[in-house]
């Protein structure tokens, strides 16, 4: 097990982190998908950004986890991949 799945687990023993690691998951999920789907498509963020007509120090804000997209942006993201985005 790595150092910082220790540590994660560690500190998930701890109520208050982990009641907001839990309220913050969803946005973690939604970046973590899309730089899947960026190194998986081979862009580079400045291609993505050049596809989909979002700034790429946008695009690196996203992924840096320093800012929240809106669905709009999410969707013209996701366009720009070559794929749909989908809420569940």
């Amino acid at each position: 097990m790595s150092d910082f799945r220790k540590y994660l687990e560690k500190q998930l023993q701890n109520e208050e982190f982990r009641a907001e690691h839990e309220a913050t998951r969803a946005e973690f999920e939604v970046v973590r998908a899309l730089i899947a789907a960026r190194i998986e498509s081979n862009l580079s963020q400045k291609e993505l950004a050049e596809l989909s007509g979002v700034r790429q120090s946008n695009i690196s804000r996203i992924e840096n986890g320093t800012r929240n997209p809106s669905l709009a942006m999410l969707k013209r993201l996701a366009k720009g991949i070559g794929m749909q985005l989908k809420v569940d």
